[in-house]
């Protein structure tokens, strides 16, 4: 297990422990052969990864260091290294902390595929509040290949990202949004980051799409 994955894992099994109506639970189940039924389980284990997150990013101080630094992809991968994160974490928090229009759309590495060149996956959207309010949850595809908007984005060969590039995306009133988009890729999941034109004057207006 890599190490930055080993931290998240400390922080989230410290969390289980500090999250004051989970340590009661979980030492009760541990002193008997009862369990927690799944859905709690559930619940307590995104609370736990929320407790792992606000520890790694160190509350706001990830949001504010990003804040200073011009919006692109290349940001929170720089950020990354700093706080010891994997790419995935820090463009998650980069994205969903943000009160700026912002989507990141994660996808599966890129496979060939006879007619199509290549087709890659949906891992996960992961969508600001903002975005969200002005798009709805929007209708991502379950696999991209060149001749999507999205698709387009994707690098090909040796490269690491696609440069930035225009795309449009529509509204939940109809209205035609012009975007900006940039990828990064890791050598196993490609990171979509699109933001809104007219955001780019705003102070904290993004979209960004991933995984």
């Amino acid at each position: 297990m890599l190490a930055v994955k080993q931290r998240f894992v400390c922080f989230h099994e410290a969390g289980h422990g500090f999250l004051p109506w989970q340590r009661p639970v979980y030492a009760v189940v541990e002193d008997c052969d009862k369990a927690i039924d799944a859905t709690t389980a559930e619940l307590f284990d995104r609370e736990a990864n929320v407790f792992a997150s606000e520890v790694l990013f160190q509350l706001d101080t990830f949001q504010e260091m990003a804040e200073a630094e011009a919006f692109e992809v290349w940001t929170p991968v720089r950020l990354a290294k700093k706080f010891n994160a994997s790419n995935y974490s820090a463009i998650r928090q980069y994205v969903s902390k943000s009160d700026r229009i912002c989507a990141v759309v994660v996808l599966n590495k890129p496979v060939l595929e006879e007619g199509f060149g290549f087709r890659a996956t949906l891992r996960r959207p992961i969508q600001s509040k903002l975005f969200t309010e002005t798009f709805g949850q929007y209708a991502w595809k379950d696999a991209y290949s060149p001749s999507d908007d999205l698709g387009a984005f994707i690098p090909i060969g040796k490269q690491r990202s696609s440069g930035k590039r225009n795309l449009a995306l529509i509204d939940l009133n109809g209205v035609r949004h012009e975007c900006i988009g940039e990828s990064f890729f890791t050598g196993h999941q490609v990171f979509v980051l699109i933001h809104a034109v007219k955001t780019l004057t705003a102070k904290r207006v993004f979209l960004s799409l991933v995984q």
